[in-house]
């Protein structure tokens, strides 16, 4: 079992940054493959980001590249999720998430991979 918890979320206007946190407990957080996901009302809920166990390997869907930057301190036992450039389309409840792949260099890219969830952050881009 493993314990996620987000920070970070607001209320921020368009063109600002955040950085969100998520912080793990309860197992060895280096077995995990994380990553965020948000979910607008209405919408399913996608993949922002995603990083391997080790990592190295690092995922991010098309909306997010060249303004999201996903990191994580193994010995904080935490992740991060940097956002640059906000858009009102960007407001979402923001979620963290952990999975354990195979392989050290993996990472699931769909909710279905993975089995630990926090309770999420609220993101709000105004215009």
């Amino acid at each position: 079992q493993v314990q996620l918890a987000e920070s970070g979320g607001g209320l921020v206007q368009a063109g600002d940054s955040l950085r969100l946190s998520c912080e793990a407990s309860g197992r060895t957080f280096s077995d995990f493959a994380m990553g965020w996901f948000r979910q607008a009302p209405g919408k399913e809920r996608e993949v922002v980001a995603a990083v391997s166990r080790n990592g190295l390997t690092i995922y991010y869907a098309n909306y997010a590249k060249g303004r999201t930057t996903i990191s994580r301190d193994n010995a904080k036992n935490t992740v991060y999720l940097q956002m640059n450039s906000l858009k009102p389309e960007d407001s979402a409840i923001y979620y963290c998430a952990a999975h354990t792949p195979p392989y050290s260099n993996t990472y699931g890219l769909t909710r279905y991979n993975y089995n630990y969830w926090g309770q999420g952050t609220q993101v709000t881009v105004s215009s």
